[in-house]
């Protein structure tokens, strides 16, 4: 089969709830088609999650349905994790945030594994975190990386508030500012827009970035969010970024 007709009948069995067939298709993966734990992740846990994240916002999966999938997808990731090979220490911390919802923190934990098999060390506390504990965590432990991964849009005026102290008081001026996913994903350039100094669509795309591009900054020039507002952008995408500013403003 094709990858797009596996993640489509490990998509039904997870909105169903068929626990031992779920785990069946994703052992059989493994085992007999010689998929790695990587792989599982970046062909058939993380599309499927994007599925179903985008039905749901679609109003066309019930919150039944929907929580039933992500819960069972949740556990499956979580099993998956023991079995990823792990490299060598890089030497690079990153401390990882995501958006409040349970799907949220589930995408964001994909990430935050294959970043810790890749030789980070990660410390991921999820989402609801206010500010303050965030910036006293960042001074204690002084990161290589801040990391939001599948943020809501509700999470975008305080990432945009986190960045702007953190630069404003100087706390760590090495650390990166990572963003990925989430509401980043349905509005392109809004990483760039709110300082991001690397942003990624998957978690295997931000294990790449933030490997090969350690040094790299956002300038002064690149944000606009909270500055004057640009000429409104155009077309569908352009409504979204436009909705999606606005929450951030």
């Amino acid at each position: 089969m094709q990858n797009d007709q596996i993640v489509e009948k490990f998509f039904e069995t997870l909105i169903t709830g068929n626990r031992p067939q779920a785990r069946q298709l994703a052992n059989g993966l493994h085992a007999n088609c010689g998929w790695t734990s990587t792989r599982l992740i970046t062909d058939l846990f993380w599309p499927t999650y994007e599925l179903l994240d985008r039905l749901y916002r679609a109003d066309q999966l019930g919150k039944l349905a929907h929580h039933t999938a992500t819960r069972l997808l949740r556990v499956l990731v979580d099993q998956n994790s023991i079995d990823l090979p792990k490299a060598p220490s890089n030497s690079r911390t990153v401390m990882a945030f995501c958006g409040p919802a349970e799907g949220d923190e589930m995408g964001a934990q994909m990430a935050v594994d294959l970043l810790e098999a890749s030789g980070f060390a990660v410390t991921f506390s999820g989402g609801g975190i206010a500010n303050d504990e965030i910036m006293a965590q960042v001074n204690e432990l002084k990161p290589d990386v801040l990391l939001m991964f599948a943020s809501a849009p509700g999470d975008l005026p305080n990432i945009r508030s986190l960045i702007d102290n953190v630069r404003e008081i100087d706390a760590c001026p090495n650390m990166q500012f990572a963003v990925g996913a989430g509401v980043f994903n349905r509005a392109e350039g809004l990483a760039e827009e709110i300082g991001a100094d690397l942003w990624a669509s998957s978690p295997l795309e931000m294990v790449d970035v933030l490997i090969t591009q350690p040094a790299r900054r956002a300038g002064s020039e690149q944000r606009t969010v909270g500055k004057r507002a640009r000429k409104p952008a155009q077309g569908k995408q352009g409504e979204v970024r436009q909705e999606v500013r606005a929450e951030a403003a």
